[in-house]
């Protein structure tokens, strides 16, 4: 009863959020902010939509020791992070990852309230990527 309860509120809430979209009934895309597995992550990237961004946030030192094939190194730690962060396209989609996801979760957020609009976290960063067996460059 109580879960037949929660999906009709949500179903409203839906269909209210939608109605009230702005003129013409058109609304704004809805943010997709999520963490994914690596194998979900490397399902995505091999897809290649349009425009995706790889952002690896670790230093470059680390990045020096192996990355994603694609990877920009923007440096979580350098004191203009929030800044050079900023200056990213907010309707791109990217994949960000860090070492074990500490970082990159931290991003992820940031990029939530920044209003980029499609941002995949790969959960447990590279480590669990190179846990999964999967490709990464190295040196």
């Amino acid at each position: 009863m109580r879960t037949s309860l929660v999906v009709v509120l949500v179903v409203v809430l839906g269909v209210l959020a939608a109605a009230c979209g702005g003129e013409g009934g058109t609304a704004a895309p809805a943010a997709v902010i999520e963490t994914v597995s690596p194998a979900d992550a490397a399902a995505l990237i091999d897809s290649a939509p349009p425009g995706l961004v790889v952002l690896d946030v670790r230093t470059p030192d680390e990045f020096g020791t192996g990355h994603l094939a694609g990877a920009v190194n923007l440096d979580y730690y350098a004191a203009d992070f929030g800044d050079r962060l900023a200056a990213f396209d907010r309707l791109a989609p990217y994949v960000i990852y860090c070492r074990t996801g500490n970082r990159s979760g931290e991003v992820r957020e940031m990029m939530r309230g920044m209003g980029f609009l499609g941002v995949t976290e790969i959960g447990g960063g590279i480590v669990a990527w190179a846990e999964a067996g999967l490709p990464f460059e190295t040196p």
